[in-house]
């Protein structure tokens, strides 16, 4: 049986990422001030990736 080709590594480098880990979001929402230490870690709004 093969490998399916969405399963394969892609060859020429990385994709661009689309999704953002919690702490890259945390520190981005407390750039803009929308995020305090009391603020709970879940349920994060979503964050664009700027390039």
């Amino acid at each position: 049986m093969s490998i399916h080709a969405s399963f394969k590594p892609q060859k020429g480098g990385s994709k661009k990422r689309n999704v953002l880990s919690r702490y890259e979001r945390i520190k981005i929402m407390q750039e803009k001030g929308l995020f305090t230490e009391n603020s709970s870690p879940y349920n994060l709004p979503k964050t664009k990736v700027s390039t």
